[in-house]
């Protein structure tokens, strides 16, 4: 890293550059400190109230509370209780956590209104490193499993097998599970049911406020139609797709997509990760050799999944099934879907839905 250059965090409309000085002495991650920042912007100044936390005055002084998920509680105790005895000696504030597992609000309380504050952007500093780092729970997604795609797409499993497979690593286990066909836009952490009410109610503000405008309160019709591969050598392939496309040679589902992680980025429930969504249905996936679970785990999710694969080589898939025509589909919603789940059609549970008609 460029000691001149330090990273940039950006924590509700504000920003931070890390100090990662600190960091060396801390090797366990629960003492992990890298919420030793300064704030950047007018006046440089940490002590400033924020307009994105409301800090109380009290009879002994100033309190701030902050809702946070009980599974981020440890990474603000730390090892034996070490990162909040920093926290509160640093910042000459006493920091309330709920009981494990107990949902709830952190209360950081202290007789300066500064510490208090200084508190509070550390812990949100803190929280935000250490969320990044939780396997996604949720993903938002268009379902393609209705039944004529997934004939289509046995098919085309079929026939590969039938054809290809010799070639060298292509083998009955890459294949997604037809039930759970679908176009991912996005993965979300939500990690508790606040969390995900918060998700269910932005998707309704999104369908009020441009998804009606864009599809007209009606399906989008839909061809799913050839492959193609995600990385640079098709004799060592990790992800082969199908191709979406309007079936009105239109962008719209491109719009629709774009637009939804748009918010949800704004929001902070998703990392931004590309410029544009793009618009694929994973049929096979080497993650799938081994764990046949990691269905929603595409290349939309943490690139370190793609070490320690098997690749395989389609470069025969791609010659002989480069125009396999999958069928024709009406997308009808877009949906908060659950990791690692599945519902009484075989496609992973919903926990809300935005639809468009």
């Amino acid at each position: 890293m460029d000691v001149l250059r330090p990273p940039l965090i950006r924590i509700g409309g504000r920003v931070y550059r890390k100090n990662l000085i600190q960091e060396q002495a801390f090797p366990h991650e629960e003492d992990f400190w890298s919420d030793v920042v300064f704030l950047v912007g007018p006046g440089d100044c940490a002590d400033e109230p924020s307009d994105a936390f409301v800090v109380e005055e009290t009879e002994r002084g100033f309190q701030c509370r902050v809702e946070v998920p009980s599974p981020l509680y440890k990474y603000i105790i730390g090892k034996k209780g070490e990162t909040k005895k920093r926290l509160e000696t640093e910042t000459r504030t006493s920091i309330g956590i709920p009981k494990p597992g107990v949902e709830g609000e952190i209360v950081i309380a202290g007789q300066h209104r500064s510490g208090v504050i200084s508190a509070r952007t550390r812990i949100d500093v803190l929280l935000d490193s250490f969320r990044k780092k939780q396997p996604f729970t949720h993903f938002l997604s268009f379902a393609l499993n209705q039944p004529a795609i997934q004939e289509k797409f046995l098919q085309f499993k079929e026939q590969v097998l039938e054809k290809c497979s010799k070639d060298h690593g292509v083998s009955s286990s890459l294949f997604q599970n037809p039930a759970k066909l679908h176009l991912t836009l996005g993965t979300l952490v939500l990690l508790n049911e606040q969390e995900i009410q918060k998700a269910c109610d932005l998707l309704q503000r999104c369908k009020e406020d441009f998804v009606d405008q864009i599809t007209g309160g009606q399906p989008l019709t839909v061809e799913v139609a050839g492959v193609e591969y995600m990385n640079d050598d098709p004799a060592m392939t990790d992800v082969l797709y199908a191709k979406v496309r309007m079936k009105d040679g239109s962008d719209r589902l491109q719009m629709v997509a774009d637009q939804l992680v748009e918010q949800f980025v704004a929001s902070g429930l998703m990392l931004k990760e590309w410029d544009r969504v793009k618009l694929h249905a994973t049929v096979m996936n080497t993650l799938f050799r081994k764990d046949p679970t990691e269905e929603a785990n595409n290349t939309m999710t943490r690139k370190s999944s793609f070490k320690e694969r098997e690749s395989f080589n389609g470069q025969n898939i791609l010659k002989l099934f480069e125009n396999f025509y999958f069928g024709q589909v009406q997308l009808d919603s877009v949906r908060l879907s659950q990791r690692f789940s599945s519902d009484a059609s075989g496609y992973y549970a919903t926990s809300g839905q935005l639809c468009f008609s």
